[in-house]
Parts: C-alpha cells; structure tokens; sequence
C-alpha cells in the first residue's frame, strides 16, 4: 500500500489518571487533583488540567507542585483501575482496526487505512472511537487524524482537551514549517536548545538545513530531522513493537554539588521512570545514571540486577548507589537522568515508541 495514502490516528486520553479519579470520585471535579504522593520525596504521576493550569505537571517534585498550587489534591495511583479502563479503550480501538500500535495505557496509534468500520471518511472514525469511548468509560479523549505518524501525534494536540485535528496530505509540510521545533515531538528541551543555538526555531527554519548538515549537527536523529520538516514519517503502524528503555532526566536550575539536593532530583527521575513502569507493566534489570557536569562533559554510571527491577524502592536504591559513585562531585552537575533498560517479557506490555520519541506532558 503507498504510504501517502495512509489513514492514521492519534488517540490519547485527556489527562488520563487524573481523569479516572475525578470520574470516580465527583467531589474531585472541577479541582486541582494530582496523581502521586504528596510526601517530601514524592512526585507528580499525573495532573487534573485544573492543576496544571498553575503548572504542575508529571514528574515534578511534590513540595514544588504544592508551592506552585497551595490547594492542589494529592490522590494515591490505582494503577489495576487504569489499567483496567485501558483494555476497555483498547476493546474499542480493535471495533475500528486491527492495526493498533499503544504507547502507553492511555494512548495508542490506529491505523484506519483498511476501513474496517465501514465510515466514509478517517475524520468520522475518529469522532466515533472518542463517542464510543466516552459513552463506555465517561472519559474523553482528542485525537489527531493524518497520513503518518508524526503529524497524527502533532495534531493530536491541537484540540485538547476533548476534540480533534486533521493534517492532510496536501497540508503536512505547510503545518510543519509554521511549528516552534520545541512542540516536535520526539524534540526535547535539550534538543530544542541545540537547535536554538543553530538558529532553528520553527518546521521552516529546519527545512532549509540539507541533510549532510543535519547529520553533522544532530548524528543520526539528523536524517529524521530531515524527513519530518518535510511532513514525512515512513514508519507503520506496528502492534508488535517494543521499547527497549524507559528513561527521564531533568536540567537544574543551577549548577549543584549538594549531595541531597542531587539525590532529590535523581528520585524524582526514578519516580517518573517507574510511573511508566506501573503504566505499561514492563520491568527491566539495567539502572543507569547519567550526569552531566556544569562544563557539559557526560557521564554514566549502570548495574545490572539479577532480576528485574520490581519495586520503586529497588529502582530508588540502585539509583543513589549509582548517583553516590561520584560524590563528593568533583564539579557541579547540571543535568540528572535515570534510565531502566534490559526489559524481560513484560506483565501487561503496552509497548512504546523508539527512545528518539520520548512521551512529553501533552495528554
């Protein structure tokens, strides 16, 4: 089948744990709900919109969350109900197609090219799988309709929460050249920053780089770079593909030598490491570290375990052990990351895209 003719979409759940609690429980509506653990090493699972309209958001640090939104409500995860309304949502993806690549419990992409619905057009499926998922679970979802990919996750979020987007074929490389390459996703802050620093601030402005130049800025990420200024995005839809890490990692204000302020921020990367891990169900055996010092040369430290990593307070443990190698810092550190890798076969794996497309707070 030509890849230009494509009918792909981009489901995913408006601020989905958050959500299922604020369903669950109505005196919860209309406020400032996070998922997580309020206690002083806590971290932000999840946010209710209302909370991140004061700007709290997944993976940030309890006490800031309750800084930033004195009223904010923490309410513990129930990861066996989340997963439990995602088979649901995944029931009503497979009414519509038999391609259905998830991300995550709360977001998948579906392929729709074969029609399996029988409704006239890739618009009108999407609105029937967010009607049938809101009239099963009280949930609502946005979704992005496109002919790849990229630009299917990409309008996904222009309409939340609770609606949707298209970009067609003829629309793809005029939607990408007015895009900030900060909202790319797949382009994280640090690459943003790269790209900044080179004068790249938009989809147009990476456009005009050739290709020889993006690799010899970006190495391999500069081929991708390439394709998707253009609005190309070649990869299918594929039920069967799996992650091989789980990481996240955060840039300090600034420069730290403080050994417990750097473990701080070390578990609350951990924390957002294993939130995806009680998401999907997947465990891995490799902890790593990574550091990277205020003059911006890297390091990592890793260990293998016997057996998977099964709790967060494994993945706490290993974490410090790794991060307190290199104490006391011989300079300060600017950037902390915890990454979990060596995946067994996963109870209840999801799957997830490759670690260039890393999930942003966009749900």
């Amino acid at each position: 089948m030509d890849e230009a003719v494509r009918k792909i979409l981009h489901v995913d759940m408006d601020a989905f744990y958050a959500s299922v609690e604020q369903r669950d429980d109505p005196s919860l509506r209309g406020k400032p709900v996070a998922v997580g653990h309020g206690a002083r090493r806590g971290v932000v699972a999840a946010a209710s919109y209302e909370a991140r309209a004061f700007g709290v958001r997944s993976a940030l640090p309890s006490l800031t969350a309750l800084r930033q939104c004195p009223e904010l409500i923490f309410v513990p995860p129930r990861f066996e109900v989340y997963r439990a309304v995602s088979r649901q949502i995944h029931a009503i993806f497979a009414e519509f197609t038999d391609l259905i690549e998830p991300l995550a419990l709360d977001e998948a992409y579906l392929d729709v090219t074969a029609n399996k619905a029988a409704l006239p057009t890739a618009w009108l499926t999407a609105k029937a799988v967010r009607g049938r998922i809101l009239a099963e679970t009280g949930l609502t979802a946005s979704a992005g309709v496109s002919y790849n990919k990229f630009l299917a996750k990409l309008a996904s979020g222009q309409r939340k929460p609770n609606g949707q987007f298209a970009v067609t074929p003829d629309q793809g490389e005029a939607f990408v050249a007015a895009l900030p390459v900060a909202k790319f996703h797949g382009v994280g802050p640090a690459t943003a920053a790269r790209m900044h620093a080179a004068g790249i601030q938009t989809g147009a402005d990476l456009k005009a780089w050739s290709l020889p130049e993006l690799q010899q800025r970006f190495g391999k990420a500069g081929g991708w770079f390439f394709e998707i200024a253009r609005g190309r995005d070649h990869r299918a839809v594929n039920p069967n593909r799996e992650r091989k890490s789980s990481g996240s990692e955060t840039t300090f204000e600034t420069d730290l030598t403080d050994p417990v302020q750097i473990e701080a921020g070390v578990l609350a990367m951990a924390d957002d490491v294993w939130a995806w891990c009680e998401k999907t169900g997947a465990r891995g055996r490799t902890v790593t570290v990574k550091i990277k010092w205020a003059d911006f040369q890297q390091a990592t430290r890793s260990q293998s375990m016997p057996r998977a990593v099964d709790s967060r307070e494994m993945l706490h443990q290993a974490s410090l052990g790794l991060i307190r190698s290199v104490f006391p810092p011989p300079k300060g550190i600017r950037l902390v990351g915890v990454t979990l890798s060596n995946f067994g076969q996963a109870r209840d794996n999801l799957g997830s895209e490759p670690s260039l497309l890393s999930e942003s707070d966009a749900a």
